[in-house]
């Protein structure tokens, strides 16, 4: 049993990076620190403690990771430090040796945070007083465990964690070294998780994780079963599904998530690139035929779905060529909106010794291309549903308009005149009128 209560009446502070099962897991955190008797700490107030969730997808990624780093140290003077997270696994002799820095830990001792922060800060005595010492760092390689994680921050919607890794292997992606291989919880312990959270009055859940659709390797269990099962929990009135695999996205799930209850009509698909060539490189398991087959049966189905696309430009062996042929594919497929990603060189990753390389600027290019055709796509898409009306789950004011997403995930703005506290973590019917000032959502009115 650990001694909590050395840490009641301390003050938290959290700074999570990268993907949004990041932000899942930095969720769950918080939540056992405050079961623990620790706030979180106001805007401008110094933390006591600091949690730093960390990625490391790209160069840039573990650049921005250091200066948050030192940017907590700094703003918090004292305070215990904690870093964990992908950069955190795959660089702990780097991650501690930046000062100020007092507990590192990887992605298998992240799951006992708890455990590991008690016994470091009992070794230091009171923890609001910095003492020196040297950091404690540990990040085994074999990652097996897996943190069960179902909160939602200071946000509306709640994040369940339904997947951990990847045996994908591709070959520019260091995630499976940061995660491990793919490993699952039971369908029924997810269930219970949902249904807890419905019981706080969540309305929505978002299904997250590195590779969901891989689920059940660890349970003999099917990804599809599991929707389903969650389908059931009439409290929750909405959920989605953060990111699927083209090869994964069966039809059978397809189908089921056109006729469901609660699941949306919103995708997330991984395209990467829309060459087979690079495809094969990559050592992606979908051609690009299979990909544009799989938009199509959503849009036959499902004709104002969302789908959002990741797309990586500049990879090794992507020549001129190959990106037209990403760029076309792309400008024909109903799409709705693009998430690009300069590729980053990872070491030790197989594509190192794919000879062709692509420079900066040709990166920056081409990324700009598609980031145009995304914001075309996403407007033209708006303007579809301008003069219609739909069900949005607003989220508490942050300034004086009120933001939330009807079902297919149109972003809409209710203006400060008409928004109300009373409408956080409601679903109102709102009548979608004109685009806000800078095209990035819809204004909305009340339909009464």
């Amino acid at each position: 049993m650990i001694d909590t209560s050395a840490f009641h009446g301390k003050r938290a502070a959290y700074y999570t990076l990268g993907c949004k099962l990041n932000f899942s897991e930095t969720s769950t955190f918080g939540k056992m620190l405050e079961e623990m008797g620790v706030r979180t700490a106001d805007k401008g107030e110094k933390a006591d403690i600091c949690i730093i969730n960390t990625c490391s997808v790209t160069d840039v990624a573990d650049r921005k990771c250091r200066q948050a780093i030192r940017r907590m140290v700094h703003e918090n003077p004292g305070a215990f430090m904690v870093v964990t997270g992908c950069y955190a696994q795959l660089e702990p002799d780097t991650v501690s040796k930046i000062e100020g820095v007092d507990l590192v830990l990887g992605s298998n001792e992240k799951a006992n945070l708890i455990g590991f922060l008690s016994e470091e800060w009992s070794k230091r005595g009171d923890a609001s007083v910095k003492h020196e010492g040297k950091t404690y760092a540990v990040a085994t390689k074999d990652i097996k465990t897996f943190q069960h994680s179902c909160s939602r921050g200071n946000r509306t919607r709640y994040w369940l964690k339904v997947q951990d890794g990847c045996n994908y292997y591709c070959t520019y992606c260091t995630i499976p070294f940061a995660r491990g291989n793919s490993r699952n919880p039971t369908i029924a312990s997810l269930v219970e998780q949902a249904k807890a959270a419905a019981a706080e009055g969540g309305k929505e859940i978002v299904l997250t994780g590195v590779n969901i659709g891989d689920f059940g390797r660890s349970t003999g269990e099917k990804f599809i079963d599991l929707v389903k099962a969650l389908d059931e929990i009439e409290q929750v009135q909405r959920y989605r599904i953060s990111s699927l695999e083209p090869d994964l996205l069966t039809e059978e799930l397809i189908d089921y998530c056109a006729t469901s209850r609660a699941f949306m009509p919103h995708f997330h698909i991984p395209l990467q690139s829309g060459s087979d060539t690079v495809l094969k490189l990559m050592h992606r398991r979908y051609d690009a035929a299979l990909f544009e087959h799989k938009i199509m049966r959503i849009k036959e189905l499902m004709p104002q779905a969302f789908i959002g696309v990741d797309v990586m430009v500049g990879t090794r062996g992507e020549t001129a060529e190959c990106f037209e042929e990403t760029y076309s594919l792309l400008d024909r497929l109903p799409v709705t909106q693009l998430h690009v990603f300069p590729y980053s060189e990872r070491p030790g990753t197989a594509a190192l010794k794919i000879p062709h390389t692509v420079s900066s600027q040709e990166k920056k290019e081409r990324s700009q291309r598609l980031l145009t055709l995304s914001d075309e796509k996403t407007e033209a898409f708006y303007a579809q549903h301008i003069g219609t009306t739909a069900e949005v789950l607003f989220e508490k004011a942050r300034g004086k308009a009120m933001h939330g997403f009807t079902e297919n995930y149109i972003r809409v703005e209710l203006p400060a005149a008409t928004a109300s506290q009373e409408y956080d973590n409601q679903i109102v019917k709102v009548r979608l009128e004109r685009f806000n000032h800078d095209k990035t959502a819809v204004i909305g009115r009340l339909d009464v």
